[in-house]
């Protein structure tokens, strides 16, 4: 079978920039991490990871082109693992990330599964859309609000410290 992906740049422009492509089930995250760096013009040389998505984009669990961790923890491998262990009709999407020093972020996402095209080669590249920057898009990192809580709402009043009885001004 074939897996038809598209992959989006993760940006804050009005231009999308994404890539079609197709590529054999039976292939690895790896070969998968090699079509997004060529189809993006990037040299491949540096650091990447996907990511496990829900449907919501929530980073899952990491799944590594090199092992980092110094034996300390289990890590899977791009090169050990297969898309069809990783991506189906239940798990459609991932978050790969290329350049950990400048973060370059996508979303990839299975589209449809297809057989095999007679006379096709594959990786093949279907579609592409708008040019990749020069520079990374800058990443804004914010902590979920948790607009529930006020650190402040606790009825004390710091200029009224003379009315406090002198249990609450007792250290």
């Amino acid at each position: 079978m074939i897996y038809r992906f598209r992959v989006i740049l993760d940006n804050d422009t009005e231009e999308d920039i994404f890539r079609d492509f197709e590529i054999r089930e039976s292939d690895t995250l790896e070969d998968l991490h090699n079509v997004i760096t060529q189809c993006f013009g990037f040299d491949g040389t540096e650091m990447a990871s996907f990511y496990l998505s829900d449907d919501e984009w929530n980073q899952g669990e990491e799944i590594s082109l090199f092992d980092m961790s110094d034996g300390l923890n289990d890590v899977r491998l791009m090169n050990e693992t297969n898309l069809s262990d990783t991506v189906h009709e239940a798990q459609t999407k991932l978050i790969y990330v290329y350049d950990f020093m400048n973060m370059w972020t996508f979303f990839v996402e299975l589209a449809e599964i297809v057989e095999v095209a007679e006379g096709v080669d594959y990786p093949n590249l279907m579609y592409v859309q708008g040019q990749v920057p020069t520079e990374a898009p800058d990443k804004i990192f914010e902590a979920e609000s948790n607009d529930d809580y006020d650190d402040f709402d606790d009825d004390f009043n710091i200029d009224d410290y003379d009315n406090l009885d002198f249990e609450e001004n007792w250290n």
